[in-house]
């Protein structure tokens, strides 16, 4: 694998700045603080991502890598598989996951993409995770270099990779601490005070109150259903109370418009009393037969008759003319009376079509009336029609049509008694349903307590669970670690011991042919008259080259891809010819590799140009 191109838009104090990389030695130089560092981080960061978690530092990497001024904290990283295909890596910093491009399409979807590590391609691709890119194809100057008091740390880490794999995991010391761990952050039945013991004191403790609390909640489903019941009925009463105000304002207005019509009726009354007063009159003021009269007319008759009999017979004379003035003074008083008679009738004929008159006016004005009360009643039929109707559809859904049809026959005194009552009976549900509800929030803070308890209690398992999980996993990592230094006993260990002897050889002059690890002795190496001695006693500076040889032969193991060498600053303890071996050696060794150097010193170009070893070189 080669990396072409770095693209840095932001990251650190570097900010928008371009690199190009050969495919075979690059020197980069700088002065110390110029960026080495945070380049050699923005190299594994762009494969494996900027770790938010501080691991008891006092600044995570992506706190510190953050660029305070510039906009973007992103990059891109160009690089080519030994497979001869060219990946594109572009990675915004504040997002968990990269867009991987091939040929400039995004493939970013055909990797997997784990829940907490974000997109794996760089592994699928390469096999390595980060943990072994750090520890083998990225080797940093602290990784190296150490003053002489901390010479056996180096030589313990460099067993510690001969018999576990990594070099700051010691099998025996881990397994003592993988047993103190399951003491102290575990702890078994026998134990006390130990997490394991608390925690189960504790479920033990959540349980019991839980227990006491079920039995005070048991009633809280009787209390939504009653309390839902209430709310029911109350909704009902309600309705029906709406239905009886609209029917009331119905009625009230049917008896406006009836007080209306009864006032007409009044009118229409009046108007009758006052034709049957008029029709009295008019009865009263009847001509009338003068019987009188016609008596005397008789009499005039026959006294006439009788006149002209005595005068014919010529009897008394002196009759006859007491007779003849009776008779004419009978006649003058008759037709003086018959005259009279006729004026009074006249008179009266004169009144009676007067009161006639009358009659018809006050019965057409009745005739009005009626009209207008016969209107107005239609009227009244027709809108209560309508409104009933309205009020049916209204309410159709919700009261039965029969009740409604009952109701609308109601009086208003009887409306406002239902009314009254079911007032009366909304108040009483009203007061069930406080009580219930008081009832109600007393459980509620009961089951509260339970709810805080299920939640304790489930965050207590979890808790215990987290700790078996512990136990089993430390149980796991021994049996693990047990199996993998009996494989690197068996298997591992010898192939690295002889690339590790192949490398130190050449890279030593033939000083040092021969290293070996013997478990409970820890590194042996062969000088050239056939002595072996501990590795400790062997200067820093040699230690430093079975360390950097350690790390070389390690990188050809774990991964078939032919990673590239990063070495930041790694030949600071080295003296000239150590440093001319080491650089002659890589060059003649790791044709297929890239090899980038990072340096604060000319040393090492120095030797590259007097090797006439070709590279490519880059000063930030």
């Amino acid at each position: 694998m080669k990396i072409n191109n770095l693209k840095i838009n932001g990251f650190g104090k570097i900010e928008d700045k371009e690199i190009n990389l050969n495919n075979r030695i690059n020197l980069i130089y700088g002065e110390n603080e110029a960026g080495k560092t945070t380049l050699l981080k923005f190299i594994s960061g762009m494969f494996y991502g900027v770790s938010k978690n501080k691991n008891k530092k006092e600044f995570s990497d992506f706190e510190k890598y953050k660029p305070w001024q510039a906009e973007e904290f992103s990059g891109k990283i160009e690089y080519t598989l030994d497979n001869n295909n060219t990946y594109e890596v572009f990675r915004d910093f504040t997002k968990k996951n990269p867009k991987i491009y091939f040929n400039s399409e995004d493939i970013s979807k055909n990797f997997t993409i784990d829940k907490n590590r974000g997109n794996q391609f760089f592994y699928e691709q390469t096999g390595i995770d980060e943990t072994s890119f750090i520890t083998t194809t990225l080797i940093e100057q602290k990784s190296v270099v150490l003053d002489s008091s901390e010479q056996s740390i180096l030589t313990q880490k460099i067993a510690n990779i001969l018999s576990t794999g990594e070099e700051n995991i010691s099998y025996k010391k881990t397994i003592e601490k993988l047993n103190k761990k399951i003491i102290e952050e575990v702890g078994t039945e026998r134990t006390v005070g130990r997490p394991l013991n608390l925690i189960s004191e504790k479920i033990n403790k959540i349980n019991k109150e839980k227990n006491n609390l079920e039995e005070t909640i048991l009633n809280i489903d009787e209390l939504e259903k009653k309390e839902k019941n209430i709310k029911n009925k109350i909704k009902e009463k309600e309705i029906k109370i709406n239905l009886l105000k609209e029917i009331k304002k119905i009625k009230e207005k049917n008896n406006l418009e009836e007080e209306k019509i009864k006032i007409n009726n009044n009118l229409k009354e009046e108007e009758r009393v006052k034709i049957n007063n008029l029709e009295k009159k008019l009865n009263e003021n009847k001509i009338k037969k003068e019987n009188k009269n016609l008596i005397n007319i008789i009499i005039f008759t026959l006294l006439f008759i009788l006149n002209i009999i005595l005068f014919i017979f010529k009897i008394n004379k002196i009759i006859n003319i007491i007779l003849f003035a009776i008779t004419l003074i009978l006649g003058v008083f008759t037709v003086l009376k018959i005259i009279k008679n006729n004026n009074k009738i006249k008179e009266k004929n004169k009144e009676q079509k007067r009161y006639l008159t009358e009659i018809e006016i006050i019965q057409n004005n009745i005739n009005k009336i009626q009209k207008n009360i016969d209107k107005k009643n239609e009227e009244n039929i027709q809108k209560n029609k309508i409104e009933k109707n309205k009020i049916k559809n209204t309410y159709k859904n919700e009261i039965d049509e029969n009740e409604i049809n009952y109701l609308l026959e109601e009086n208003i005194n009887e409306i406002n008694n239902i009314l009254e009552n079911l007032n009366n009976e909304i108040s009483s549900l009203k007061l069930q349903l406080h009580t219930n509800e008081i009832d109600y929030n007393n459980i509620i803070k009961k089951s509260e307590e339970k709810a805080k308890l299920e939640e304790q209690l489930e965050g207590s398992l979890e808790e215990k669970e987290e700790i078996l999980k512990l136990a089993n996993s430390i149980n796991i990592a021994k049996t693990a670690l047990e199996n993998a230094y009996n494989k690197m006993k068996e298997e591992i260990t010898p192939k690295f011991t002889k690339n590790l002897s192949n490398i130190v050889g050449k890279i030593s002059s033939k000083k040092y042919n021969k290293i070996r690890f013997i478990d409970g002795q820890g590194l042996i190496v062969e000088l050239n008259n056939g002595e072996y001695i501990n590795a400790n006693k062997l200067s820093i500076g040699t230690i430093d080259q079975l360390y950097l040889s350690l790390r070389l032969s390690a990188m050809q193991e774990i991964t078939q891809e032919k990673m590239p060498v990063i070495l930041d600053e790694v030949f600071a303890y080295y003296d000239n010819e150590r440093l001319e071996n080491i650089l002659k050696y890589l060059n003649e060794n790791y044709k297929e590799n890239q090899i980038i150097i990072f340096t604060c010193s000319n040393r090492e170009k120095e030797i590259l140009d007097k090797n006439e070893i070709k590279y490519n070189y880059i000063n930030l």
